[in-house]
């Protein structure tokens, strides 16, 4: 009999720990980000190419990935999927047109080059912490954090923006950072 418990208790212990480490059930903060930015590596590839990026949350099922992505950016293909309690759906596939004399690759980004997840987690505190100082509102909840590359390609455009709202729901007060975390704007 014990030699069946220890299977079973083993078996337990690595299906909760499973469980506990997905993506969706991340906090929004730099250790939680890069958690995510593993869970995008290990389904789209070290080296794949992004249009957009949204990481939204939800009291009820923890974070929504939503993201436009291709491994081949001369290909003009790209898929939107959307990751929701650790599970992948791809939602549409997109045909890009682009400028002549410009590569598609132009308009993309990939993780680490020149995007930061943990620097992007850290501007979601950063901006909880800034709301609660200056709108005195307590314990901010996020809403959405969003990697917004510009229409004209132009890499240094690369913004953050950090989607927050009270506790209760209420006013969304968004905060805009450029790629290296300078503080560029809130507003609601």
């Amino acid at each position: 009999m014990k030699s069946f418990n220890i299977p079973c208790l083993f078996l337990l212990l690595t299906f909760l720990n499973a469980c506990g480490s997905g993506a969706s059930i991340q906090e929004a903060n730099a250790d939680g980000f890069l958690v995510i930015e593993e869970a995008l590596k290990d389904q789209f590839g070290e080296d794949a190419y992004f249009t957009d990026l949204t990481i939204s949350h939800r009291q009820s099922i923890g974070n929504i990935i939503s993201v436009t992505v291709t491994s081949d950016p001369s290909s003009l293909k790209m898929g939107q999927w959307t990751q929701s309690n650790d599970s992948w759906t791809q939602t549409s596939d997109i045909r890009l047109e682009v400028p002549e004399g410009m590569n598609a690759s132009d308009f993309m980004f990939q993780l680490g080059d020149p995007i930061d997840l943990g620097r992007l987690g850290d501007l979601v505190e950063k901006s909880k912490d800034k709301l609660e100082e200056e709108k005195e509102i307590q314990n901010p909840s996020l809403q959405m954090a969003i990697v917004k590359i510009p229409k004209d390609g132009v890499r240094s455009k690369i913004e953050y923006l950090i989607l927050l709202q009270p506790e209760n729901g209420g006013t969304t007060f968004t905060y805009s950072y450029d790629l290296n975390g300078n503080f560029i704007s809130m507003d609601y």
